[in-house]
């Protein structure tokens, strides 16, 4: 798989840094088909996704084993949830706490009311909504589909074998080399659209906080290398040190820096919206699971389209990359650990987490920020909301130091986990994948930032196009997933009835032996009585 994924991907790049308005206009045209024509599918989709992932874990498969019966984990539980964490969305964690919020805030849906306490609540529960079990629904089903192949079954860490209870050997031929050419291409487009975005936040960040004057196209480019560096060693060094090392920092660097804000903020507005807010997310999930915004008319089902949908497509292609590593990382777990650790915990952490943030700045913008986090216009600075929040709260010109380099760190864990994710699958599945092939996509997710980066002029337009090409193959992909689930479920009746007839037949064998052993106890009693007497005639 490494040579026709390497030439897709530098096919791609080459048309997106030569033809880039063409490229733009292409991609963007079938970007507004699927996302305008399909998002009712999207929809639907994603919140089968949280069903099916509820169910498994509730259900009888729940005590089903990801590795031979009897294997202990692979990693401590706190080790583990670090990992996921970081990983599966701690960047964007760090990018939208603030800004989503104040977004929605600002521009809420149609058919919110106009007053502030109402669109800051829709502005908390519809964060929480893109944030909180659907995406990680998401990451459930592939992630399981793959955990179960490799650490139950015996497969290489590949997407292909999670299909072959339905494909059975055709998964060894040209439809499994298309779908992991699709999961490699999909994960390198991931990661590098992170990287380039991610640095233009932190540059944003350095020139708002006044330590670097308007950093330009040269400074990008040299955090762009200088965070690929550090994780082409994370990735090198492998799983049970660099990336598990890294994703514990991550995870201490992120409590300090959410504990600073909620208690120099607002504490007691941001632990009472938490409980709040919760409350109305519950109340109203399976509404917002399935709203289109069709009730709304063109405008409505425009912002569905434009965030909720848009969310799922992303969450969608990066499927492939957090499902595999989140599953190389749970040898060992059951179903329903897998399920509770993966979609329960980093939801709850998600949620403080923006109760934290963009509780904080919806404070501000509605009792007492003289400047506002919203422009006079309506507009976020969606790189600069962060800092800007920081800016208003005493010591937050040190924090903001601690938060680029939390930033920085967070886009090493995604970066390193993504190339380790690559490497073994274009090394056929290989669970320790050749360290060159390492070092080959780690680079590569760098090299690709960077040429779009450049390439885009003063604006984004090549990494936005990578962007949105990412979540076109969501589309595909999706209908992969469909097949996952299908094919989970058919490998866990097949155990479930060998499990069910193993217990019969143990449980017969028991019966034959008690009764052979009662039998044998009563021969003995008899020898021992001796013979019955004569009965007594006189």
């Amino acid at each position: 798989m490494f040579w026709p994924s390497a030439a897709v991907i530098a096919a791609f790049v080459v048309f997106a840094v030569v033809g880039q308005d063409r490229a733009a206009e292409t991609v963007g045209e079938v970007h507004t088909a699927i996302v305008g024509d399909l998002g009712w599918y999207y929809m639907a989709l994603v919140s089968l996704f949280v069903i099916f992932a509820l169910w498994v874990g509730i259900g009888r498969y729940g005590d089903i084993r990801l590795g031979k019966d009897g294997e202990e984990a692979e990693f401590g539980l706190g080790s583990w949830l670090a990992m996921l964490f970081a990983a599966g969305m701690g960047i964007g964690l760090v990018y939208w706490g603030v800004a989503e919020p104040l977004n929605f805030f600002s521009s809420p849906r149609p058919g919110v009311g106009e007053g502030e306490a109402e669109r800051a609540e829709f502005a908390m529960v519809q964060t929480f909504l893109h944030w909180g079990i659907h995406p990680w629904a998401i990451y459930v089903v592939v992630g399981l589909a793959v955990a179960y192949a490799v650490h139950r079954k015996g497969r290489p860490v590949s997407i292909r074998w999670t299909l072959e209870p339905l494909l059975g050997d055709r998964i060894r031929g040209r439809w499994g080399d298309v779908i992991d050419t699709v999961a490699i291409v999909g994960t390198v487009f991931g990661v590098a659209t992170s990287l380039g975005l991610g640095v233009l936040q932190i540059s944003s960040g350095l020139d708002y906080l006044g330590w670097a004057d308007s950093p330009g196209k040269a400074v990008q480019v040299v955090l762009i290398i200088a965070i690929t560096a550090i994780a082409t060693v994370s990735v090198v060094t492998g799983v049970a040190r660099g990336i598990r090392w890294l994703s514990n920092i991550n995870m201490v660097l992120a409590a300090v820096v959410a504990l600073f804000v909620l208690v120099a903020g607002p504490t007691l507005f941001i632990l009472s919206g938490l409980v709040q807010d919760v409350g109305v997310y519950l109340q109203d999930l399976l509404r917002m699971s399935f709203d289109t915004g069709a009730s709304q008319g063109e405008e409505g089902t425009g912002w569905v389209s434009g965030w909720t949908v848009f969310y799922w497509g992303w969450w969608i292609s990066w499927a492939p990359f957090v499902g595999i590593f989140i599953a190389r990382i749970s040898r060992g777990r059951t179903v329903r650990e897998f399920i509770t650790g993966v979609l329960l915990v980093p939801t709850a952490l998600t949620f403080f987490w923006f109760a934290v943030f963009g509780g904080s700045a919806l404070h501000g913008q509605m009792f007492g920020n003289d400047e506002g986090l919203i422009g006079e216009d309506g507009a976020v600075s969606t790189d600069n909301a962060l800092f800007q929040l920081l800016d208003t709260l005493p010591g937050g010109a040190f924090m903001a130091g601690v938060t680029i380099l939390l930033i920085v760190l967070f886009f090493v864990t995604s970066s390193d986990s993504g190339s380790y994710v690559v490497a073994a699958l274009a090394s056929g599945g290989a669970p320790e994948p050749p360290r060159w092939t390492r070092v080959f996509w780690s680079a590569s997710a760098g090299l690709v930032a960077i040429a779009l980066l450049l390439a885009s002029g003063s604006g984004t337009a090549s990494l936005d196009t990578l962007k949105t090409t990412a979540i076109i193959i969501a589309l595909p992909f999706s209908v992969v997933m469909i097949g996952m689930c299908a094919a989970t479920l058919v490998q866990f009746r097949r155990e479930r009835r060998a499990y069910l007839e193993a217990r019969r037949l143990a449980a017969r064998e028991r019966i034959v032996e008690e009764a052979v052993a009662a039998m044998e106890a009563d021969l003995e009693n008899r020898a021992l009585l001796g013979p019955p007497a004569s009965p007594d005639r006189t």
